[in-house]
């Protein structure tokens, strides 16, 4: 049961052809099987996904009406606030929080009757890319215990990759959904910015984040962006606008898609694997009747920079929330309130939040500001104004997810700057605000999942998820042995 797709899931569920708590006990039994390999989970919630499942069983029974998703065992990344459930953000300085509340896309979970087996581990206030920078443990690659899950969002990619979950919620400020992702073989979409709320997300960078799904499959993936999309008041930049249904729009054809392939994406220290892999895929896309043609975003190098300079001036300001005074973690000894803040903040905080912070900080102070922040958010301008003029002739954008597939537990982790540039692919897309999603589109030499981006103009949805449905039908995947 544990290897059933969400729609299969609910589907059987809905028809009686078994209960939600089989289908549960069966994901339960799984991660007890596999967790202590890939370490996934920060919190297992076993006796409450039992009741839930029991919950959802007795309202079918009894011919009650049920979410869309009823019955379906998910998890959560732990930067998604759960009422009365610890959410760490996989950091010291959280590690003891129960919200008060839950985020909206926790409350839309309940609204369809999905069952929460639990929270999922990341990188420390997700920042980071290979969850290699949580306070808790080290999540691995289903597909290697070796390597990395990529990150922030790598416990929710290595949740769905092995099985341990129907599907998953990460979030992305610069590829935190779409990298992990393409390393553990599953689909991952960033949604349009402003489509899904972000109230109750744990903030890392407010103009950049974003919440999406991680699934088994595409159909999948529409299906949960159906459940969580939608305006939120609560959301002061959630867009009102009319939805479809995204999983009723599925479409295998693409006959007449014109696909934009941006040479920038291919340069130097793009693996040869995955350039091969990729335009094999274009070829694909091509013999089902759509067209590609090489272009460019010539301002796309100047992206990454922007990105880190924006999200840590952002992260700056969001996390000076935690100060010892209000809730969370707080320093043993100090000699006075500047003291707290200082030793609470030293303490709490791991190196590469505390990395982030002192570089945000430093671009917002008196003198810099100009220089590096204002700077930043004109390069954004600009970065956007390039995908406009590149959907003025395309439909949609195919990409590499990141330059390499999934490395070795420890080789990046003493080089920052290497490792920020594992992001070179997917920020420009968090710096437009614009769609894209992630499916596996072969393997290398290795056997490590290769992801394939396709990226879509604002509101786009539709066309990348189509397009993704086309392709997956024609991919072979290879799942895991664990």
């Amino acid at each position: 049961m544990h290897t059933w797709t969400a729609h299969e899931i609910r589907d059987k569920i809905k028809n009686k052809e078994t209960s939600s708590k089989e289908v549960t006990k069966a994901y339960l039994e799984r991660i007890e099987q596999v967790e202590n390999k890939v370490e996934s989970y920060i919190t297992v919630l076993a006796d409450e996904a039992l009741s839930a499942a029991e919950a959802v069983d007795k309202k079918i029974a009894s011919g009650e009406e049920v979410g869309s998703l009823a019955g379906v065992p998910i998890a959560l990344k732990d930067n998604l606030c759960t009422k009365d459930i610890p959410t760490t953000c996989a950091s010291k300085m959280l590690e003891n929080f129960r919200p008060p509340y839950d985020a909206t896309v926790s409350a839309k979970m309940k609204e369809a009757d999905t069952v929460l087996l639990g929270k999922l581990n990341m990188d420390e206030f997700a920042m980071g890319s290979s969850t290699e920078n949580s306070y808790f443990k080290k999540t691995k690659n289903p597909y290697d215990i070796t390597k990395v899950p990529g990150g922030s969002s790598g416990g929710s990619a290595a949740c769905v990759a092995a099985d341990e979950a129907a599907f998953t919620l990460g979030s992305d400020t610069g590829g935190s959904i779409r990298q992990p992702a393409a390393f553990c073989g599953c689909v991952g979409m960033k949604p349009t910015y402003g489509t899904v709320s972000r109230f109750g997300l744990v903030a890392f960078a407010s103009s950049l984040d974003q919440i999406g799904p991680m699934t088994k499959d595409v159909r999948d993936c529409a299906m949960v962006y159906d459940a969580i999309v939608g305006y939120d008041p609560m959301d002061s930049t959630c867009v009102k606008c009319d939805y479809i249904n995204f999983e009723s729009a599925l479409s295998e054809s693409v006959t007449g898609l014109k696909i934009g392939v941006p040479a920038e994406y291919f340069g130097e220290g793009i693996d040869p694997s995955i350039q091969k892999a990729i335009y094999a895929a274009l070829d694909t896309f091509k013999a089902l009747g759509a067209d590609y043609n090489e272009m460019h975003l010539p301002l796309n190098e100047y992206a990454l920079p922007a990105y880190y300079m924006i999200s840590s001036a952002e992260a700056s300001s969001n996390l000076a929330r935690f100060d010892g005074v209000k809730y969370g973690f707080r320093a043993e000894k100090f000699d006075d309130l500047f003291d707290l803040y200082a030793q609470t903040r030293s303490e709490g905080f791991g190196d590469e939040v505390k990395r982030r912070i002192m570089i945000g900080t430093y671009a917002l102070s008196s003198g810099y500001y100009d220089a590096y922040y204002k700077k930043a958010q004109q390069v954004r301008t600009m970065v956007m104004k390039d995908f406009d003029k590149a959907f003025e002739t395309y439909d949609v954008l195919v990409t590499p997810t990141a330059p390499t597939t999934a490395y070795s537990i420890g080789e990046k982790t003493s080089d920052p700057l290497q490792m920020y540039m594992g992001d070179i692919c997917t920020v420009s897309v968090n710096i437009g605000g614009l769609p894209a999603i992630v499916l596996p589109c072969g393997y290398d030499a290795n056997g490590m999942p290769i992801g394939l981006q396709i990226i879509g103009k604002p509101f786009g949805e539709k066309a990348i998820l189509n397009a993704a449905y086309a392709l997956e039908k024609t991919i072979t995947k290879v799942k895991p042995v664990l």
